[in-house]
Parts: C-alpha cells; sequence; structure tokens
C-alpha cells in the first residue's frame, strides 16, 4: 500500500505558497514511557553538545525572524495555515496604521500569476535576511539547525518557482489546495462547529475565483497530470455535496449560505474539469512529467539534505536489491518445500529464473491470506492493539498519552496520488486534534480480478507492516513526538519543513527494529514479506532517479517492480502513476533507512554497555524531523 507521497512528509506542499507542510507526519509535548506513564520530554537534552551554552544576541535575533518568516509565509497560504493550526494572523503595521488582522480559515489561496511572482520576492527577501542577520556560528545548535532547515527549504522553494514551475503545468496542485482547505477545518476544533463550517463555506465561495486563476497560466500538461486532476476534481466535488453538506444544518443561515455558494462552486469544478479534458489536455505538451537531468540533482539535493547525490543511492540501490532477492531465497526455500513438495522447475532453469519462481509462488501462496475487500479499515483497527501492547513490552519507543488517532478512508480529492494508505497527523499547533491514518477503500465498481490484485498485494503479514510504518511506532508516535517540541516556534518550523528522509527513513528503520525485537516471533512468512517491503523501497529509489533522469520506460518500470520486486500487477501500476506525479519523494525511504541505521550503529558504539533501545529513540524523535546529519551533531555524546 503506498504512504505518503509528500512529506513530506509525507510531508504536504502547499502547493501555491510552495513551502512544504508536513501534514502527513512531524511534532513533540509530555510523552508516555513504554509503560504508559508520562515522563517530561526535553528538546535540547544535551546542551553540552551545543555550540554556545548561552543564547546569544544572533539566537534572538534569529528566534524572532524565524517566527515572523513562517507566519508570513502561511498567511500567504491560508489552506496550509489551517493544516498547522495557525487560524488568524495579524500583518505588520505602523504607528498610525495598525496592521489588519485576517482570519485564515475564511480565506482560500491566491493563485493568480502576480502572486507567484510576489513569492519569489519573497522568499528572496527572508533568504538574504538570514544570511546576513543569522550568522549559525553564533548560535546554539539547536537553532542553528534550525537555520540550516529554513535555509534549504527557501532554496527549495525559489527552485520550484523560478526554474522548476510545476505550478505551470501540473493542475493536481489547485486541486489538492482545495480539497485540503476544505477537509481541515472539518477535523480540527479550533472553534465551535458553526463557526469552522461557516469558514468552509466562505472557501467555497472562492473557489471560482481560484479557478480561474489558475487558468491562466495552466499552459500545458502531461496527459498524468490531466487525468489525475479530473479524478481527484471529483473528490472536490463529492467533499462539497455529501461531506460538508452533512455539516450543514438542514435549515438557518449556514443552510442558506451552502444553497448559496455550493450549486455556483460545484458548477465551476465541473467546468473545470471539462476545461482539463477538452481545453488544456488536448493542447500541445511541451513539458512531460520528467523532471530531467538538469533540474532532478538541484531538487534532489534540497530534499534530502545530505552530501549523498542520486548516482550513488541508484548505485547503491540496485546493487542491494541483488542482496535482497538472495535473501528472500533462502527464506523462501524451507516454505516452498512444505507448500509445494511435488514442484519442480522447468529445464535449462537459470539461478535467477529459480530464484524468481520459488520467491514469487511462495509470495503468492501468502497473498492468498488477506481481509475481504470490504474490511480493509477493519482489519487495520484490529492490528493496532496488539502493536501496541509489543511496544510497550519490548520497551521500543515512549508512547502518547494523547489517545488521538483515528483510522478513516483516505479523503476523495486525495486517493489520486494516496492509492494505498497515508498518515494525516495533528497540527502542530492544535496537538490534540485528531491524527489520522488514512486507508483508501477499494472502490465497489473496481472489477474483482484487480481488487484481488490489490490485496493479495496487503495481505495479513502487510497490513501488519503497513501500520507499524504509518502509525505505531511509525509516523504517529514521530509526529506525537514533534508536537513536544517547546518552543512553539521551533515545532511550527520543523513541521512545516521536515525532512523526507529522516520522516519516511524512521518509519522503514523502526519496522526493521520491531522485527528485530521478535514481531510476530519468527514467523517466516512475515519476514519474507519484511524482504519484499525492502525491495519496494529499492524499487522506489530506482524508478524515481531512472524514469526522471535516464528514460525509463513504463515497461521498464513495470519489469523492475512485478518481476524483480515481486510486485502485483496492481500495487505496479499505482507506484508507476505515482512515480510520475512525483519528484524526489520516493528515493527518501532509502536514503532515510540508510541514514537511520547509520545513526543507530554509531551512537550505539559512542554509548557502548550504557546504550539503551528506548533511550535513544525517544532522543532522536524529541528533535523533530531534522535532516538525520543535523540530528547527529545534536545528540551525540562528546
Amino acid at each position: 500500500m503506498n504512504s505518503k507521497l509528500k512529506s513530506r512528509a509525507a510531508f504536504v506542499v502547499a502547493a501555491f505558497s510552495s513551502f512544504a507542510v508536513s501534514s502527513l507526519v512531524p511534532l513533540c509535548a509530555p510523552a508516555a514511557d513504554a509503560a504508559g506513564e508520562v515522563e517530561k520530554v526535553k528538546v535540547n537534552r544535551m546542551s553540552s553538545s551545543n555550540k554556545n551554552s548561552k543564547e546569544s544576541s544572533t539566537d534572538k535575533k534569529f528566534a524572532d525572524i524565524s517566527d515572523q518568516f513562517v507566519k508570513e509565509a502561511l498567511s500567504r497560504s491560508p489552506s496550509a495555515a489551517s493544516q498547522v493550526g495557525y487560524h488568524v494572523h495579524t500583518e505588520t503595521g505602523s504607528s498610525s496604521k495598525p496592521g489588519k488582522t485576517l482570519v485564515l480559515d475564511a480565506m482560500l489561496d491566491d493563485v493568480s500569476a502576480d502572486f507567484m511572482e510576489e513569492q519569489i520576492a519573497f522568499f528572496k527577501k527572508w533568504q538574504n535576511r538570514l544570511k546576513t542577520e543569522c550568522d549559525p556560528n553564533d548560535m546554539t545548535a539547536q537553532n542553528a539547525a534550525d537555520a540550516e532547515l529554513l535555509n534549504d527549504q527557501i532554496a527549495l522553494n525559489l527552485l520550484e518557482l523560478e526554474k522548476i514551475q510545476n505550478y505551470k503545468h501540473n493542475p493536481t496542485a489547485v486541486v489538492e489546495m482545495i480539497g485540503s482547505a476544505l477537509f481541515q477545518p472539518l477535523t480540527s476544533e479550533y472553534a465551535s462547529k458553526e463557526t469552522r463550517v461557516g469558514h468552509v463555506l466562505d472557501r467555497i465561495e472562492q473557489i471560482p475565483r481560484a479557478l480561474n486563476q489558475a487558468k491562466e497560466y495552466l499552459t500545458d500538461a502531461d496527459p498524468i497530470f490531466v487525468s489525475t486532476a479530473i479524478e481527484e476534481n471529483a473528490g472536490n466535488v463529492d467533499l462539497i455535496e455529501t461531506t460538508v453538506k452533512k455539516e450543514v444544518p438542514t435549515s438557518g443561515p449556514l443552510n442558506d449560505r451552502y444553497n448559496k455558494v455550493a450549486p455556483v462552486a460545484i458548477s465551476a469544478l465541473k467546468e473545470f474539469s471539462t476545461w482539463l479534458e477538452n481545453d488544456l489536455g488536448k493542447k500541445p505538451c511541451t513539458r512531460s512529467w520528467r523532471l530531467g537531468k538538469e533540474l532532478y540533482p538541484e531538487k534532489f539535493k534540497l530534499v534530502m539534505e545530505t552530501d549523498l547525490n542520486a548516482e550513488q543511492l541508484l548505485s547503491n540501490a540496485e546493487k542491494t536489491l541483488k542482496d535482497v532477492r538472495a535473501d528472500m531465497l533462502r527464506i523462501a526455500l524451507p516454505m516452498h518445500e512444505k507448500m509445494f513438495p511435488d514442484a519442480k522447475g522447468p529445464e535449462g532453469e537459470t539461478e535467477h529464473e529459480k530464484q524468481t519462481r520459488i520467491v514469487g509462488e511462495v509470495l503468492n501462496k501468502i497473498g492468498e491470506e488477506h481481509p475481504h475487500r470490504d474490511q480493509l479499515l477493519k482489519t487495520i483497527e484490529n492490528d493496532l492493539e496488539g502493536i501496541k501492547q509489543f511496544i510497550r513490552e519490548k520497551k521500543i519507543v515512549s508512547l502518547s498519552p494523547r489517545d488521538n488517532l483515528k483510522v478513516i478512508e483516505t479523503p476523495m480529492f486525495m486517493r489520486g496520488i494516496y492509492s494505498g494508505a497515508g498518515f494525516h497527523s495533528a497540527p502542530p499547533l492544535e496537538p490534540k486534534s485528531e491524527a489520522q491514518y488514512w486507508v483508501t477503500p477499494i472502490d465497489p465498481k473496481t472489477p474483482e480480478t484487480k481488487a484481488e490484485s490489490r490485496l493479495r498485494e496487503n495481505n495479513n503479514y502487510t497490513l501488519k507492516w503497513l501500520t507499524i510504518h504509518e502509525a505505531l511506532p511509525g509516523h504517529y508516535i514521530q509526529f506525537e513526538h514533534l508536537n513536544n517540541i517547546q518552543p512553539e516556534r521551533r515545532r511550527l518550523l520543523r513541521s512545516l519543513f521536515a525532512n523526507g528522509p529522516y520522516v519516511e527513513g524512521w518509519a522503514e528503520y523502526i519496522a526493521q527494529v520491531m522485527m528485530d525485537e521478535g514481531f510476530m516471533g519468527d514467523e517466516p512468512k512475515f519476514r519474507l514479506i519484511m524482504r519484499k517491503i525492502r525491495l519496494r523501497l529499492l524499487a522506489n529509489t530506482i524508478l524515481d532517479v531512472r524514469m526522471h533522469t535516464k528514460d525509463m520506460t513504463d515497461e521498464e518500470a513495470m519489469r523492475l517492480m512485478t518481476e524483480e520486486c515481486f510486485q502485483t500487477q496492481a500495487e505496479a501500476e499505482a507506484k508507476l502513476k505515482r512515480a510520475k506525479l512525483s519528484s524526489t519523494q520516493l528515493p527518501t525511504y532509502y536514503a532515510g533507512l540508510v541514514d537511520w541505521l547509520a545513526l543507530r550503529e554509531k551512537y550505539q558504539k559512542a554509548k557502548g554497555d550504557k546504550f539503551d533501545l528506548l533511550e535513544f529513540h525517544n532522543l532522536v524523535l524529541d528533535q523533530g524531523p531534522l535532516p538525520v546529519p543535523i540530528v547527529e551533531r545534536l545528540i551525540m555524546p562528546r
């Protein structure tokens, strides 16, 4: 099942303010220890490792500048502001004229061409202020880490706005922004229900304006962007007609308002889909979905925030893939002998063909153990308690005292990119709000053969891994720790600009820890599935680098996934689509896993006999989603 696309966290990219908002994974305050008791979380535990033990005047200046930048940036993207729980912004005024107060939840993003140009000036202004006023050598280690993260993310946004300019070619940006803007106020409790529904209706009224603005510069689009935008836009229509309507009283002012603004917005959304199909979709496409050899390395470096380049990661992934396949054969052979006692391979079969046949036949047999197509959510909910108990017993990581995780169906407007599952964290400024584990149901219209293919991929063992990855002790616990970070400005900054390899790497690393600590006993079926998932993240890297920089074809991509990595047809088709819709995100899983394993090894070696797994995991999560090399600088014993 697919996990977060954006982290961007799994993390979400605010489409038109162009800065990353991780609504799909980071933050931290009191967390419960493995026995369920509450402990005090301290972010800056290793103060002795800081460059300066006391804050300097530069630290104070950076605190002000970074806080002001983040809040001004959020005010420029109201949909993103709602995601993090920032609801009211007061603009900077003067002694003679106080600044205007903006109710952000009632506003829909300005997505005009003029605004995009203003964004470039906005980011450059703050980039220059950070460079000239905030010397990281004169800051504590924690503030220097924040400054490095902030500089990288501003550079990433400028790269997008000035060179990549995805917003000019990809209509899914405006479609997903609208869906997120309408959905978030319904899931938070920042105000009364009446007020929040009123804010949603305010945003619905502004939808025609936003769509018309986007049309101004959407000059061409690859067919994959057009088809996905149409699919997700249907989700926006359903969101207004079904989800929002359920929240509106059957009579009274809100009902009157809904009946006034909803039909106009729905008409505009449907007209936009028609325009996508019959106008934009028929224009000659001058640029494909491939990012290309020139821009990919620049984006890769800013997304990963390490010295590792794409070619190195690709080479490592392709070598490791062969090693993992060999290990899978070792695990599969005893099971194959029991499952197929009389089976013989064809005459002249090569070793590689034998490996593929034996492992594939065992995986196919394991795939038969899956829930009914209508029982995905129920199966996942049932798995949660057993996983939680194992974490406590083995003292893996401190759990959260906030019982705020809810398993829900993926919102329709996000199913184009979240074809499997994802995690949506509680807003960092509202940590007690609902955190959501999204599971994409199988559409009732899906043919039985295709549904069966997806269910075999997401069998009982894979679903356990998925819940570990997305929820406990993966992204949910990760973001609960992040949501306790103090001061609040640091929590907000590290949540907004969460490092992808930290986020996705943690979920992969901690799943390995769970298996190593004995989860599912020594069940060979689970261990084989875990190796298959390792192949998946290696394939993620190979697909992303080769498809965006080396002209890998669809046929080559499908062959890699289905024949080399044992993915079902349905899973491979979904991943192929995802690889085209994004760039540099899929490699974050493998890059992050490599970083996390290396950090654990270094820290354990430094601590020797004093190493404690629970303590280590709490310590690294309490830093929030910084690049792992920065986390290493903050936590390593001196």
